[in-house]
Formats: C-alpha cells, structure tokens, sequence
C-alpha cells in the first residue's frame, strides 16, 4: 500500500481517543502544561518501545502466549484505573488543581512512559498494522522501525496539541474553575472506564 494511504490511516488513528490522550490532558489539568507535556513524551518513549517489540518480533510471543499478555493487560489496565481514581478523588480547590498539584516533570515523564509501556494493544496493534504498508520486497525491521515511528511522532503531536487545547480551555474566562473541575472528573472517568476495558476485552478482539 502507498505511504498516503499509510499516514491517512495512521492519522485517523492518532487522533481516536486512548489512554494516551485521556492520560496528557489530565495530567495537565492536575499539574499544569509542563507536566502535560513531559507526558506526552513519555507516552511517546513508550510507543518507540512498543515500536521495537514489534520489530524484533517480541510481540508475537505476547499475542500467542495467554498468561504474558493477560499479565501485561492487567498490570497496565490496574495502572489506569489507579491513576484515574487518584485523580477523582482529589479534594483539592479548583486553583491546586490547576496550578499546586504538581508531581514534577520527571515523574511525570515516568507515568505517561508507564501508562502507554502497559497498554498491550498498542503491540499487538502495531504487530498487526504495520505490515500491512512493508514492502516484501525489502528488509522488514527497517520499514517497521519506520512506519511505527511515524505513528509514535503523530500520535505524540496528537497530544502535544491535546495538552495546549485543555490549558487554553482552562486558562481562558471567570469560569475556569467549573471546566477545572469538568476536565478532571471527565480524564479521570475515562481513564478508569480505560482501564476496565483493557481488563476486561478478550484475547484477539
């Protein structure tokens, strides 16, 4: 297949909500546009780790051995639903929430690395996406490593953009406060409705 085809595909696909963007934007609602985008950097290490797995062909021993990827699929889907409900929980006032909560910029490079190195779809999806653009004709790992960094950089501009959207939101008008409090209890919900859903959905679907 041509590589428009490719990155209309990968396109699309970046811009559907997951754990990555639900992830960014509450951490940038809890912390501020820094944490935000260290996030989003650590989302994107993590895809270039899924992106090599794939490449060297360890996310076929996933894909086919069940107890390394429901051991996987749990662990990352816990990791959501414990960042989403830490999240809900907070009790601070709408300022803290916008402006005092902050973990630091390392940890939050650490988590958003974490919450997408967990996310065993994204193996078995670039295992399964990626090929179908290779060339027979040429050595594959090259044109996986290729392809998949294509969809990491667009996925992380994705939520690059993501995080100055919910700032902006946050930072603009005398009701910032009430989209503050909109905006966690939304992140939160989906990354907790997330991570059920990875728990949850069957081998193959």
């Amino acid at each position: 297949m041509s590589l428009v085809t490719f990155l209309i595909a990968a396109l699309v696909l970046a811009i559907t909500p997951g754990p990555g963007i639900a992830y960014v934007v509450a951490r940038t609602v809890s912390s501020g546009r820094r944490e935000g985008l260290a996030s989003c950097f650590g989302t994107g290490i993590g895809g270039i780790a899924h992106v090599l797995a794939a490449a060297l062909g360890l996310s076929v021993l996933v894909a086919q051995s069940a107890m390394a990827f429901n051991l996987i699929k749990y662990v990352g889907a816990a990791y959501l639903i414990y960042l989403g409900i830490r999240i809900l929980m907070r009790k601070e006032n709408a300022a803290f929430i916008i402006s005092g909560a902050s973990k630091g910029v390392r940890r939050a490079l650490m988590e958003g690395l974490i919450v997408e190195a967990f996310n065993v779809k994204t193996a078995l999806f670039f295992l399964a996406f990626l090929p179908q653009f290779a060339s027979p004709t040429s050595p594959l790992m090259p044109q996986l490593v290729m392809l998949g960094s294509i969809c990491v950089a667009l996925n992380t501009a994705v939520d690059v953009v993501a995080v100055f959207a919910s700032h902006r939101l946050l930072d603009s008008g005398a009701a910032r406060a009430a989209r503050a409090r909109w905006l966690t209890r939304f992140s939160g919900g989906t990354m907790v409705g997330l991570g059920v859903f990875l728990g949850v959905a069957r081998r193959g679907s």
